[in-house]
């Protein structure tokens, strides 16, 4: 984020995936097993054969998924150690890049990408308003930027994410993208482990101890039921007069 004199704030810590990488991929491993939120997307900001940026891309989970359609994948994260995975994950893919950057200083040019794309990852309503222009700036005319976020009203996971940040209010968060004018759709995900202690360890780093002790208690198998908002906004097009 920058500073009102221009010079750039630390990052947002992320402390799952800074504090617990290898643990985090295996949590990535499990989210939306039957695809819905990529399904979601397809439908509201497709991207084949486009430019993508994937924002806070971590250490760039999603960056092959994208790339497996679009025309270009660049990854920004401001973490260093994120960065370094992120780039041995692509090293052999010439259509993907790794930045480091934020999101309130993009290191791309004016109209340079069709879709800007963040999962869960800086815009979490007021105070991303920097990273909002950013991604306007760096879209071209009918490009969209897409936000992919928790749902804290969908039980049982965003009870349990209530619980620790009481402070949240969704309602709130909600009425700041569309009064930014993005359209809102929800979506319902399962996660699947593939065994019982990485699913706790998981809760573990997601929660506090007294809530992820009540979310363990209350998950008997693998999977968990896990909602999602995905908000849409497009840069409108350029007019062009007869």
């Amino acid at each position: 984020m920058r500073r009102a004199g221009g010079s750039i704030e630390p990052p947002i810590p992320s402390p799952n995936i800074w504090n617990w990488p290898d643990l985090y991929e295996r949590e990535n491993a499990a989210q939306d097993v039957g695809g819905e939120i990529w399904a979601a997307l397809r439908e509201l900001a497709p991207w084949a054969g486009l430019d993508v940026l994937d924002v806070g891309c971590g250490d760039g989970f999603h960056l092959p998924v994208l790339a497996a359609d679009a025309a270009s994948v660049t990854g920004v994260e401001p973490h260093p150690p994120l960065v370094q995975r992120a780039l041995s994950r692509v090293a052999d893919r010439p259509r993907i890049r790794v930045l480091q950057a934020g999101a309130a200083a993009l290191p791309l040019p004016d109209a340079s990408v069709d879709l800007v794309h963040a999962r869960t990852a800086y815009f979490f309503g007021a105070g991303c308003e920097p990273g909002l222009a950013e991604a306007e700036r760096v879209l071209r005319p009918g490009g969209a930027l897409a936000v992919v976020d928790l749902d804290f009203t969908a039980p049982p996971y965003g009870d349990w994410l209530r619980a620790d940040l009481p402070r949240y209010d969704p309602a709130r968060v909600e009425r700041f993208f569309d009064a930014h004018g993005f359209t809102l759709r929800r979506v319902s995900t399962t996660w699947r482990f593939a065994d019982r202690a990485t699913l706790e360890a998981v809760l573990r780093i997601e929660f506090s101890a007294e809530v992820a002790d009540r979310a363990i208690a209350a998950t008997p198998g693998l999977t968990v039921p896990v909602g999602y908002r995905l908000h849409v906004r497009r840069r409108p097009r350029t007019l062009v007069r007869p």
